[in-house]
C-alpha cells in the first residue's frame, strides 16, 4: 500500500469552485499514477477553515470516486497558511513511482516537487550509483542507470564478437541493436531485445568493454539522444562520466563523486566476490586505473568535473553521510 498526497486551492468558496477543483486534483492524481478506480482504498481530505460551502469528500463522490472510503476535516487557523486550500492524502494499491500532484496556488508549497535533474559524475567504484539510487528513492524520482546502457551496447557487441576499436561495424550495429528500459516495481530493468540483461552487464569482462565502446562517437550520441529524451520527461537522478558536462548540462543539481583508487578496487573486488565472481585485488587496481584513463583521456566528452559541480570525495565516508552531505547541499537551493 501507498500513500499519495496532493492539494490545490479554489478560487472561491462556492461548490462550483470545490467541485471542479476537487476533480481536477482527483483525475490529476489518477493519470499520473497510473491508477484506477478500484486501486484507491481511501481518500482523506483537509481544508482550511475559510472554506464552508462544500465538504470536499462529497466532491469527491459526486466527481465518481465513491468506490473508496472518504473523509473530510477542517484544519486548524494557523497564521500565514495558504488560503483557500484543498489537501488530500490516498492509500492505493499497484502503485510503485509515487507522483504527489500539487496544483493551482498549491504548487508553491511544494518546490521540491519540482521537476528537476541531480547529475552525479564520477570514476567507476567511487559509489555514484548507490548514491544515486537512494537519493532516487528517498526523492520519490527516476533513478536512469546510464552505465547499463552502455553496458548493454558491450554485451551486445561482445555477443557479435564485434571489435570494440571498429567504429563503423558498432554504428551498424547500434542500428539493428533494440534497447529498451523498463522500469518494474521501481527498479530498472535493461533488455536486448526481448533479454533481460540487468545482471549479465555486470559481468567484469563487460565492465571493461563498456569503458572502450563508450569512448565512441556513435554510441554516446545514441545514448545520449535516450537519457535526455527520458530526463525531458520527469525529475530524475542520473549517474555517469559526463552528465553533468555534457549529458545535462543545465541539471539544478550537479556532483563529482570520486574516491581513492585503492578504496574504489576494494569495493569492487568486495561486490564481485560476493555475487560469486573469482577476481584478485591488485588485477582490479590496474584495471580502475586503466579505464579511469580511458575514461579521462576519451576525445569524445571525456570524465570531467563540471565547472558548477560540487566536489564529493566518499574515500572516507560512510554511505548515509555522503547522501546527508549532498542532500544538504540540494536542499540549499531548493
Amino acid at each position: 500500500m501507498k500513500a499519495i498526497r496532493g492539494a490545490t486551492t479554489v478560487s472561491a468558496d462556492t461548490p462550483e469552485e470545490i467541485r471542479s477543483a476537487v476533480k481536477e486534483l482527483l483525475l490529476a492524481i489518477q493519470e499520473q499514477n497510473k491508477l484506477s478506480t478500484e486501486d484507491i482504498l481511501f481518500i482523506l481530505f483537509s481544508n482550511t477553515g475559510d472554506i464552508r460551502s462544500l465538504y470536499p469528500a462529497k466532491a469527491a463522490r459526486e466527481a465518481g470516486f465513491s468506490g473508496a472510503a472518504l473523509f473530510s476535516a477542517a484544519e486548524p487557523e494557523i497564521d500565514g497558511s495558504l488560503p483557500l486550500c484543498i489537501r488530500v492524502m490516498l492509500l492505493v494499491e499497484n502503485c510503485f513511482n509515487v507522483q504527489h500532484v500539487y496544483l493551482r496556488g498549491a504548487a508553491n508549497l511544494r518546490k521540491d516537487l519540482k521537476k528537476f535533474a541531480v547529475a552525479l559524475d564520477g570514476p567507476s567504484g567511487s559509489g555514484k550509483s548507490t548514491i544515486a539510487k537512494i537519493l532516487a528513492k528517498e526523492y520519490n524520482i527516476l533513478y536512469l542507470d546510464t552505465g547499463a546502457m552502455y553496458r548493454a551496447c558491450a554485451l551486445q557487441a561482445l555477443d557479435d564478437k564485434i571489435d570494440l576499436r571498429d567504429e563503423s561495424s558498432v554504428e551498424k550495429m547500434l542500428g539493428r541493436m533494440r534497447l529498451h528500459i523498463e522500469y518494474e516495481s521501481g527498479v530498472q530493468h535493461t533488455y536486448l531485445g526481448g533479454r533481460d540483461v540487468s545482471e549479465e552487464i555486470r559481468r567484469p569482462d563487460v565492465s571493461m568493454a563498456a569503458s572502450n565502446i563508450s569512448a565512441l562517437r556513435c554510441v554516446r550520441l545514441k545514448m545520449v539522444d535516450m537519457q535526455r529524451e527520458i530526463a525531458g520527461k520527469m525529475s530524475c537522478v542520473l549517474d555517469g562520466r559526463d552528465i553533468g558536462s555534457y549529458v545535462l548540462p543545465n541539471a539544478e543539481f550537479k556532483f563529482y563523486v570520486t574516491a581513492a583508487v585503492a578504496v574504489r578496487a576494494k569495493r569492487r573486488f568486495d561486490e564481485l566476490k560476493q555475487k560469486g565472481y573469482d577476481v584478485d585485488l591488485k588485477t582490479l587496481e590496474k584495471e580502475i586505473e586503466e579505464r579511469d584513463r580511458n575514461d579521462a583521456s576519451r576525445e569524445f566528452s571525456p570524465l570531467v568535473r563540471a565547472e558548477d559541480a560540487v566536489l564529493v570525495d566518499t574515500s572516507d565516508m560512510t554511505v548515509e553521510q555522503v547522501v546527508a552531505q549532498i542532500k544538504s547541499k540540494i536542499q540549499e537551493k531548493v
